[in-house]
């Protein structure tokens, strides 16, 4: 792993921690949602370790109780470890303001993510930069409720 690799992911734990901290020195009455994005706790299963991993996330389309995560990782040129867990192990939680339910993720075909990434870039503009930063396609996750 390079010193780049380092710093980011130092970076995006780093992030990770300061939103967990805001939403327990509010109460969780701050920090659900980033501008018009809802914010949720991924709970993935961790692919070498098989312990419970959680990581906050955005999801920047969400309806009819799905939810779109987009796994950019700020552009880095390497998945996100959440999105490489629930490749692994698609049946993952979410906490939504407290609340944790049962998921199956899946990867957006070509189709459904030509569909919503007008829709996840109008939430946020930033995940059409973080696109223009690598080679990499990033993937859009699609969270449907498990029965």
């Amino acid at each position: 792993m390079t010193m780049r690799d380092r710093v980011t992911d130092f970076g995006m734990r780093t992030m990770n921690g300061v939103h967990r901290m805001v939403l327990g020195l509010s109460g969780g009455r701050l920090g659900w949602t980033i501008g018009t994005m809802q914010t949720v706790e991924l709970h993935t299963t961790g692919r070498s370790s098989g312990q419970r991993r959680s990581t906050l996330l955005t999801a920047p389309v969400h309806e009819d109780g799905k939810y779109v995560l987009v796994a950019s990782k700020g552009g880095d040129h390497r998945h996100p470890f959440w999105y490489l867990n629930l490749v692994a192990e698609p049946a993952v939680d979410l906490t939504i303001r407290g609340v944790t339910r049962p998921f199956r993720a899946r990867t957006a075909s070509s189709a459904e993510k030509a569909e919503l990434w007008p829709r996840i870039v109008a939430a946020y503009p930033g995940y059409g930069a973080y696109q223009g930063k690598t080679d990499r396609d990033i993937p859009v996750v699609i969270c449907e409720p498990r029965v």
